[in-house]
């Protein structure tokens, strides 16, 4: 009855974040209601192993009793304080200074945000500044990568290249460009790691000039790029393509939304790529999804740009969340506990789950496995030699994540028949051996689907 009476609740009232509004009336929500380490138990007492940390942020695992209790006391202490007015909190304070202390290079200066969105948009934000202060206001022109992610705000959707965020919202916008993501598994140079970033560094010269080299303001990369299918880049190519922003003299954002915070490993993945970018935009993670919170990570020179142009005037950006101090003291504790054992922890569990996704890779539905720490993902096809996706009618994004779900796993499941992987850092070895036993008996099932049987046939 508790059950039935949410979901209900649910179709009258709570608008869900990218879905069919009419097929999730249909569907009805799956109501959640615990969950501990890398468990989440459902309203009818279902357990799933949640492969997907949610949504990509629950790096620490669920149920970590010294986070609740750093949120409460933060909140029995001092529940709010703005950062307006030159005010602060002791719990912000410190978490930018600690933040700024581990983060690659001179990125010392940090802007917190409520989530990933709005901390791309404060990159733009600044960007726009750093140029007008440069007396190059005409700089005002962004390139991002097709099949990249940066966001569901109005400025980040342009910058994110999914079909899903563009439509019926006027995205991009005519000052928002994009060059062909690396996509090493189906990029047409082939699978050569020099190849494909020859490719990349020319796409973006000539980008750039097409543009006209005074007019770009920015380029914006994710070392792994999440929401487009989990596309791990060769070694070597965010390097590159820093190396040729520094020589274009444009910017060059890190999006660390996804990877940042023990994800692919460390704490940052541009330490793994050996590069310090001007901005590095960071959220999830940071605070292992537990409150909301984000953070961009600006580097010593952009900043002193910014503060000399603004010289005794505000510099007209904030939110009135930035630094919450609650959120900040989340940050603090998850921090300790990612240095306490979680990141090592994550690198071993990273190791299990590429050896245990790499072992399905002769399945007959499995093109390509891909991934880097306790981020991977599987790319299903149903011809290997021509890699020949699912075909739509077999409905990946829906069929499959319903199926593992019954199979007591969580996924991410694209429409593409890409399934992406992104565990808590606390699994444990049998975590990782569940998830990869159930994503096998989950595409044994899909191979008995008859229209992936024909397709197959065909």
């Amino acid at each position: 009855m508790y059950s039935n009476s949410l979901i209900e609740l649910d179709r009258a009232h709570l608008v869900h974040p990218v879905a069919s509004y009419r097929g999730h009336e249909q569907q009805g929500v799956r109501v959640l209601s615990s969950a501990k380490g890398a468990t989440i138990t459902d309203a009818q007492g279902r357990q799933l192993i949640d492969g997907f940390a949610g949504l990509w942020c629950v790096n620490a695992g669920y149920g970590h009793e010294t986070i609740v209790e750093a949120a409460a006391r933060q909140m029995r202490e001092l529940p709010y304080a703005t950062a307006y007015f030159g005010l602060g909190s002791e719990s912000a304070i410190r978490l930018a200074a600690e933040l700024a202390e581990r983060a690659p290079g001179d990125l010392n200066h940090i802007y917190f945000t409520l989530g990933g969105s709005d901390a791309i948009d404060s990159t733009v934000r600044f960007i726009r500044y750093y140029w007008f202060a440069r007396d190059q206001p005409q700089r005002d022109q962004f390139i991002s990568m097709e099949q990249g992610y940066h966001g569901s705000s109005t400025v980040g959707a342009g910058l994110t290249a999914l079909p899903n965020f563009h439509a019926g919202f006027g995205v991009p916008l005519d000052w928002q460009h994009k060059i062909p993501s690396p996509y090493p598994y189906r990029n047409p140079v082939g699978q050569d790691a020099n190849a494909i970033i020859q490719a990349s560094l020319a796409a973006l010269r000539a980008k750039v000039e097409a543009i006209g080299a005074n007019r770009v303001a920015a380029f914006y990369a994710e070392p792994i790029q999440g929401s487009g299918g989990v596309i791990v880049p060769p070694k070597g190519w965010m390097k590159a393509m820093r190396e040729l922003c520094k020589e274009l003299d444009i910017l060059f954002v890190a999006d660390e939304v996804i990877t940042g915070f023990g994800r692919t490993g460390p704490l940052f993945a541009c330490s793994e790529d050996e590069i310090v970018p001007d901005f590095i935009t960071t959220a999830k993670g940071l605070t292992s999804g537990y409150v909301p919170m984000g953070a961009v990570f600006m580097a010593d020179h952009v900043y002193q740009v910014i503060a000399d142009g603004a010289g005794a005037s505000a510099v007209g950006h904030g939110y009135t969340y930035s630094a919450h101090p609650v959120s900040a003291a989340v940050g603090l504790e998850v921090l300790k506990l990612y240095e306490g054992g979680l990141l090592e922890n994550g690198i071993k569990a990273g190791a299990r789950l590429m050896a245990g996704l790499e072992s399905l890779r002769d399945h007959p539905l499995v093109g390509d496995v891909r991934g880097r720490g306790m981020l991977a993902a599987i790319e299903l096809v149903v011809d290997k030699a021509a890699k020949t996706p699912l075909p739509a009618e077999a409905q990946p994004s829906r069929r499959i994540f319903d199926r593992a779900w019954e199979n007591g796993l969580v996924v991410r499941a694209f429409a593409n028949g890409v399934l992406g992987y992104a565990p808590p850092l606390c699994c444990t070895d049998t975590d990782i051996d569940a998830i990869i036993e159930r994503t096998e008996r989950t595409l044994d099932q899909t191979l008995e689907d008859p229209d992936v049987r024909r397709a197959l046939k065909d």
